[in-house]
């Protein structure tokens, strides 16, 4: 299993990076490997909501399945990912500092078939992306003016 943690400030209020982050939805404007995301089961967002998407990876389109299995507005969302080559388990924590928002991730992967052999590597690339993705979420949400709701 490969443990990808990390931790980044945004400037924007508690509230307004949680609502943000666990729609899915809008991770297509800030992940730029993100080509797909849908919400597929009814109502509000929160524990059991189902999200399904797509991320280009090397070559192809990796399809998952993004399950949100607890939910505790505004400090917690926690997701199973499941996907054709691997697993997750993800946690995300927000706290307030100041005028913005901690937010920590921590991922499980885990992966299926050969890539199991992968593991350092998956944690390697995991880290890294990671951070890609969460400094372009920052950049977005700081930079586009967005109302709390």
């Amino acid at each position: 299993m490969a443990k990808i943690r990390g931790e980044i400030t945004i400037g924007r209020p508690v509230g307004l990076v949680f609502d943000y982050v666990v729609d899915q939805t809008n991770k297509p404007q800030y992940n730029p490997n993100m080509v797909r995301a849908e919400k597929v089961t009814a109502g509000p967002i929160g524990k059991g909501t189902q999200f399904r998407s797509a991320v280009r990876s090397a070559r192809s389109t990796a399809e998952m399945l993004i399950e949100t299995t607890a939910y505790d507005r505004p400090r917690l969302m926690a997701s199973t990912t499941t996907m054709k080559r691997m697993d997750i388990e993800y946690t995300l924590e927000f706290e307030p500092v100041g005028e913005g928002t901690c937010m920590r991730w921590t991922g499980d992967v885990q992966p299926r078939g050969a890539l199991r052999l992968l593991g350092p590597v998956i944690t390697w690339m995991g880290k890294r992306q990671e951070q890609r993705i969460w400094s372009s979420l920052k950049s977005h949400l700081e930079s586009t003016p967005v109302a709390e709701g």
